[in-house]
């Protein structure tokens, strides 16, 4: 419960002090951590966690690229995106497996379900992000308004259900 009620006193400070509106929102973040902690008190599987949860380091990865370019005060670093990315991933399962976080989960492909979660939904959500800067820069704009979060948030659901319907009739 007291998890809970930090999720939800975090959010709260960032509905009722919202800042500047970027593509990856500290308030998504927000929503975000708000909305695994409530599946793990719901007890839905690890796996299915485990994309959420990928796709909120995802976010959090870009959120904080978009922090250090802007603090830099130049273009885009090439090579920063994708080194934080993995940084923040490898960072999080490091500490995951360090303080027992994964300790007797069930396997998927022979990996921890959470851990395999968190892979599937971290390289989708990059795949994603990849695609949508293509789609922006081929059209000069976005397709239509919140393209980015319609297809980060309708990727994560749809491999969430293809993962319950493999756990529930194929594994």
């Amino acid at each position: 419960m007291r998890k809970f009620l930090t999720s939800l006193s975090i959010s709260a400070v960032f509905f009722f002090f919202p800042g500047t509106i970027h593509a990856h929102c500290p308030l998504c973040v927000a929503g975000a951590a708000t909305g695994i902690t409530l599946t793990r008190l719901l007890g839905v599987d690890d796996s299915i966690t485990g994309i959420w949860v990928g796709a909120l380091l995802g976010a959090i990865s870009f959120w904080t690229y978009t922090w250090i370019v802007n603090k830099l005060k130049r273009g885009s670093v090439l090579w920063l995106k994708p080194a934080l990315y993995l940084a923040i991933f490898a960072s999080t399962l490091w500490s995951f497996y360090k303080f027992n976080l994964v300790v007797r989960m069930e396997k998927m492909w022979g990996l921890d379900k959470l851990t395999f979660g968190i892979l599937v939904g971290g390289v989708a959500f990059y795949m994603v992000e990849v695609a949508n800067s293509l789609i922006m820069k081929k059209n000069g704009k976005s397709l239509f308004p919140y393209q980015r979060v319609v297809f980060s948030l309708g990727t994560v659901a749809l491999l969430s259900i293809v993962d319950y319907i493999l756990i529930g009739y194929y594994i």
